[in-house]
């Protein structure tokens, strides 16, 4: 299934996004459940609009 590929991808570009980002020194709990809740909606956000997407490709709507 070309999902799973896809999905595979996706999680390697985000891991290799968060090696690369700076380690803040004075980062807390808040922080980090700030982060994790932004990363969470970002991306529920984008498999939204991928389904959409695909959706209206197929003629679904």
């Amino acid at each position: 299934m070309p999902s799973t590929n896809n999905t595979s991808k996706l999680f390697l570009v985000l891991l290799s996004l968060l090696l690369v980002l700076p380690v803040a020194e004075a980062m807390d709990a808040g922080d980090t459940i700030a982060f994790l809740l932004g990363l969470a909606v970002s991306v529920i956000g984008f498999c939204a609009c991928l389904g959409l997407y695909a959706r209206k490709r197929s003629g679904q709507q």
